[in-house]
């Protein structure tokens, strides 16, 4: 048995032997090599050069806020906002866990969003990069698509907040209210219009846990937290309630 093992050993060391020297050699020979990435702005170059540094800069830098934008300018600050009420009635703790609303609130957003995208991208995108377009008139064609939906779902004393804040003279149209005051006014609205959805959906919920409550109270369990006893009830009515399918429902109704 033990010259058995002794021979396993042996035979396994001969083989790594053999792989390094075959393959330890042409390794050592021929070092793996790493691409070197470089972004810099220099005196050197012709201007048309330093153009395109600044343009890739100013590419990443707005890359680098899309999450802010997403937050800010979609319909994703509601959605998420109202997934996570809902959990938080039901009681449920980290289920689903934040991956999935976020998950969920994201293509929810991709999918409110998209014939805003679409016209953007018909309008704006697409001429400017077949040069149709200045950089300019471009970025004014695709503010456009985004400001209608955002004043769609704005109200009018947010907007009217922002703007007396500003100290900016009555706007005579909605395309003289500017970005800077949009943005503001929608995400205010966006808050209270979840909240406004997060406290119907508690309702029901609500009722359930004093229900349960006093009905544990009454029979001296004072023991038993009542939030245990609830919760199967409260997912048994969300359940059978099809829940999940009439809070998508609303969100997306809601938008419209």
């Amino acid at each position: 048995m033990a010259a058995n093992k002794n021979k396993f050993v042996l035979l396994i060391s001969l083989l790594t032997l053999t792989l390094l020297i075959l393959f330890g050699s042409g390794a050592l020979a021929e070092p793996l090599t790493i691409p070197n990435l470089q972004l810099k702005i220099d005196g050197q170059g012709t201007p048309q050069e330093v153009v395109t540094s600044v343009k890739l800069l100013v590419l990443l830098t707005v890359l680098a806020l899309v999450p802010a934008f997403l937050l800010l300018m979609t319909s994703f600050t509601r959605i998420v906002v109202v997934l996570s009420l809902l959990r938080n009635a039901l009681g449920t703790q980290q289920s689903p866990p934040n991956q999935v609303l976020i998950g969920l609130a994201l293509f929810l957003t991709i999918f409110i969003m998209s014939p805003v995208v679409t016209k953007v991208n018909q309008e704006a995108v697409e001429p400017y990069l077949n040069n149709k377009i200045s950089q300019e008139e471009a970025i004014r064609l695709a503010e456009k698509p985004l400001r209608d939906f955002m004043l769609k779902q704005t109200r009018e004393k947010d907007l009217a907040l922002f703007i007396e804040l500003a100290n900016l003279p009555r706007p005579k149209t909605k395309d003289d209210v500017p970005f800077t005051v949009v943005v503001p006014a929608f995400i205010i609205s966006e808050l209270k219009t979840a909240f406004e959805m997060g406290f119907m959906l508690f309702i029901p919920f609500l009722l359930i846990d004093m229900v349960v409550a006093s009905i544990l109270m009454s029979m001296g369990m004072f023991m038993i937290p009542p939030m245990i006893v609830a919760l199967p009830f409260k997912l048994l009515l969300f359940v059978l309630a099809d829940g999940w399918y009439l809070v998508v429902k609303s969100l997306v109704a809601s938008f419209s």
